[in-house]
């Protein structure tokens, strides 16, 4: 699970990386339209597996509730 985590924060570090080249490559006759597309994906995942590791973290801790409410009420 640690490893989904970290991936998220390498998508994060890859968005500024690609902002940081959009933004130098600017002032040349090519516009780095690509970094600046690979930029808003990478930021979009970085929200998109954030968003959802909350959900699952959430479901995952209602499971282990309802197994405990099982447990207790078997007894």
């Amino acid at each position: 699970m640690n490893y989904l985590n970290i991936t998220r924060y390498i998508y994060l570090a890859v968005g500024f990386i690609m902002v940081y080249d959009a933004y130098s490559k600017w002032s040349d006759d090519a516009k780095p339209w690509l970094s600046v597309f690979l930029a808003g994906l990478a930021f979009f995942m970085f929200f998109f597996r954030s968003k959802f590791a909350k959900r699952f973290e959430e479901n995952k801790k209602q499971q282990q509730n309802q197994k405990k409410n099982q447990n207790n009420t078997t007894e």
